[in-house]
C-alpha cells in the first residue's frame, strides 16, 4: 500500500531501527551519573548531540532534545521573548506558520503580548522586504519556517535572517519540514525540529539556540540538557534520532533529485488528467517529495476515503477532512482553492510504479466523487436569454456544495448579471473567489445576509 503522506510522519528509516535495539541495549542507565553504565549512556548522548549539531550547523553545546517538536518551538518561543523582555513584547510570524508556532503566538497575544502576523502571496512565501519591515521597534522575536508543511513552498529564510540581524531580532526557525534534507542557510538564532519527519522515532524533537541569544527557560527546569528540556532524556530516542538524521543526509541529494522527478511528473499530469485541478505552493522554490493540489467541486473528506481505498495514504487541508471544519489557515493565507484539497508527499524509496499508479487512479476516483455530489459535468453554455440575477440558498450546506450549485445556475444569467450565493460555511468564502478565477468570472465581494450566513456576489464576464 503506498505510503503518501511522509511530510506527516516518514517511516522509519532502517538505521534509527538499528541504532535505538542498540541502544536499547546500552543507552538505559542515567547519562547524568558516574558509574560506568551512566558513562556509557553519556557517551551515547553526546555522539548524539554532536551528530545532531554537525547536521543543523551548530555547536553541540548550542543543542537540545526535547520530547517533541512541537515542545522546541514552544520552548524556544517562550524562551526568546522571556529573555528579551526588556527589549519589549512583539513578535513576529508568517501567517503560514506551523500551528505550534501559531498557537504559541495566541497565548502570547493572550497574555497581553503583540503579535504581528505577516501575508504571503499565492505561492505561500513571504516578501522578505515585507517581513523586514514588519520588524517594528520592540520587537522580541521572529519566526519564520524553513519551507511550509502542507504545500512545500522554502521560504527566503537567508533574505529574513540578514533583516532580523540588521534590526537586532533573533530568528526562529521551524525546520522541521527540511532539516532531512539539508542546513538551513543565513543567520537564523534559533532552530526547531522534529524527528519524526526525517525517518526518526516519534517523541524527539532538537531546539539549537545560538550562543548570544537571550535565553530565559520558561516553566521548571532541572540539571538536564541545558535546563532547556526537563526531564530524564529517551536516550535510545535520541541516538535513534541522531543517527538517521546522519543517514538521510547521506543519501539526500540523490533521493531529493529523484523524488523532485516525480513530483514534477505529478504536478504536471494531474491537471491534464483531472479537469479542474489548481496545484498550489511555489513550483521551483519547494521541497522535493512534496506537492499540493486541489479538485473542484470535490468533497475533501470522501476523495481520501476513496484513495484509501485503492490504496493510497494522502493528507488534505479542506475542512471537510478536520475538525474545525474550516479550512487549512495555509490555503486560506495563500487565497488558494481548498476543496478537493490532496497533499502528496512522497517517503524515501517511493517507486516510479507507485506514482504512475497513483496518476492511474486518480481520474476515475475524482469523477466517481463528482458524479455523486452531482457537479456540472462541464462549463456552462452562453444562455440566448435569462434573469438579471439570481439567488442561490447553501445554507447549511458545506463546500463544495456552495460551489457546485453556483457552477450549476452561473448559465443562466447573462453576461453582466450576478448570481449571489448565501453560504454558511467558511470554506466558501476561499472557494467562491477562487473558482471565479479557474472559471474566468468576476468576484464581486461579500455581504451579511439578512437569513444568516453571508452572501456572496459573483457577476458573469465570461
Amino acid at each position: 500500500m503506498p505510503y503518501f503522506d511522509a511530510a506527516s510522519a516518514a517511516p522509519l528509516h532502517p538505521v534509527a531501527r538499528q541504532a535505538l535495539l542498540a541502544s536499547l541495549d546500552e543507552g538505559w542507565a542515567d547519562p547524568a551519573r558516574l558509574y560506568r553504565e551512566g558513562r556509557r549512556a553519556r557517551l551515547l548522548l553526546d555522539a548524539a548531540r554532536e551528530a545532531a549539531a554537525e547536521a543543523v550547523g551548530c555547536r553541540p553545546d548550542e543543542l537540545v532534545f526535547t520530547p517533541s517538536g512541537t515542545r522546541a518551538v514552544h520552548a524556544g518561543i517562550s524562551g526568546a521573548l522571556a529573555g528579551r523582555r526588556r527589549v519589549g513584547d512583539g513578535l513576529v510570524v508568517s501567517a503560514v506558520e506551523h500551528s505550534s508556532v501559531l498557537h504559541a503566538a495566541e497565548r502570547h497575544a493572550a497574555a497581553g503580548g503583540s503579535v504581528t502576523e505577516v501575508p504571503v502571496g499565492r505561492s505561500g512565501a513571504v516578501d522578505a522586504a515585507v517581513f523586514g519591515e514588519a520588524l517594528a521597534p520592540g520587537t522580541a522575536l521572529a519566526c519564520l519556517q524553513s519551507a511550509n508543511h502542507e504545500v512545500g513552498t522554502e521560504q527566503p529564510v537567508a533574505e529574513v535572517a540578514e533583516s532580523c540581524r540588521a534590526a537586532g531580532v533573533p530568528l526562529l526557525v521551524d525546520a522541521a519540514q527540511s532539516l532531512g534534507w539539508g542546513p538551513v542557510e543565513g543567520g537564523w538564532s534559533l532552530l526547531a525540529a522534529s524527528a519524526h519527519k526525517w525517518g526518526g522515532p516519534a517523541g524527539v524533537g532538537l531546539l539549537a539556540v545560538r550562543k548570544g541569544v537571550r535565553f530565559a527557560p520558561q516553566g521548571p527546569s532541572d540539571e538536564r540538557e541545558s535546563g532547556r528540556a526537563p526531564g530524564f532524556e529517551n536516550l535510545p530516542a535520541i541516538v535513534a534520532a541522531a543517527a538517521s538524521l546522519r543517514a538521510v543526509r547521506a543519501e539526500a541529494a540523490a533521493e531529493a533529485a529523484r523524488l523532485r522527478g516525480l513530483v514534477d511528473r505529478i504536478r504536471t499530469r494531474v491537471p491534464a488528467l483531472v479537469p479542474d485541478v489548481e496545484v498550489v505552493g511555489d513550483p521551483v522554490r519547494r521541497l522535493p517529495h512534496l506537492v499540493t493540489f486541489s479538485c473542484l467541486y470535490v468533497d475533501g473528506e470522501t476523495l481520501l476515503h476513496e484513495l484509501d481505498r485503492e490504496g493510497f495514504s494522502v493528507s488534505s487541508g479542506s475542512s471537510c477532512t478536520s475538525s474545525t471544519l474550516t479550512p487549512s489557515h495555509v490555503l486560506r493565507a495563500m487565497g488558494v482553492l481548498s476543496e478537493g484539497n490532496v497533499r502528496v508527499s512522497l517517503p524515501a524509496g517511493t517507486s516510479a510504479a507507485d506514482v504512475d499508479h497513483f496518476l492511474d487512479v486518480l481520474p476515475g476516483v475524482v469523477a466517481a466523487v463528482r458524479e455523486r455530489l452531482g457537479a456540472p459535468a462541464a462549463p456552462a453554455a452562453v444562455p440566448a436569454a435569462g434573469s438579471g440575477s439570481l439567488v442561490v440558498d447553501a445554507l447549511g450546506r458545506r463546500c463544495p456544495i456552495p460551489v457546485i450549485e453556483l457552477a450549476k445556475v452561473i448559465g443562466d444569467v447573462p453576461v453582466g448579471g450576478t448570481v449571489t450565493v448565501l453560504a454558511d460555511d467558511a470554506a466558501a468564502r476561499l472557494d467562491i473567489p477562487a473558482w471565479c478565477e479557474m472559471r474566468g468570472q468576476e468576484y464581486v465581494g461579500e455581504e451579511p445576509s439578512e437569513g444568516g450566513g453571508v452572501a456572496y456576489v459573483v457577476r458573469r464576464v465570461a
